[in-house]
């Protein structure tokens, strides 16, 4: 029997194969579209998915100010952060953040959807999200991604 069929092939940074996908956020739900946009830049969509390499593709979203939230997440869903100072917790509700950014919105989701480790700060880095629908990338040719299928 051949022995060599056996092989587990493991991806590395000079075989892995990376793409430019791009994304329209336009009436997509906030963590249904985080989900997938994290399985792409994460790689796992890949048949040499191995999981100590960045292996995923370059993704772009488009049209995160058209992102949705179900039930009455924009009142009351709230992202947390700390100063480092006492008493320096600070808040905002989703609707101010959005306000404030819309981009950020989508960019917490997708971040907190990835290894927290510096793999996942890397493959954070693959990640370009715009608000409208013009984006920065066109010399890299991105193949566009429905989410609907």
């Amino acid at each position: 029997m051949d022995t060599l069929s056996y092989k587990t092939v493991s991806a590395n940074k000079a075989t892995v194969n990376k793409e430019w996908l791009h994304v329209d956020a336009d009436g997509q739900t906030l963590g249904r579209l985080a989900s997938e946009v994290a399985k792409l830049l994460r790689g796992k969509h890949k048949p040499n998915f191995t999981p100590h390499v960045d292996c995923g593709d370059n993704v772009i979203v488009t049209n995160a100010e058209k992102i949705q939230l179900s039930g009455k997440k924009w009142d009351s869903k709230e992202y947390i952060r700390y100063t480092g100072y006492p008493g320096g917790q600070r808040s905002l509700t989703a609707r101010e953040l959005f306000e404030k950014d819309s981009t950020r919105l989508v960019e917490k989701a997708i971040k907190g959807m990835l290894p927290k480790n510096k793999l996942g700060a890397e493959m954070f880095r693959n990640l370009k999200v715009y608000a409208g629908a013009e984006h920065d990338q066109e010399a890299q040719k991105p193949k566009t991604i429905n989410l609907n299928q």
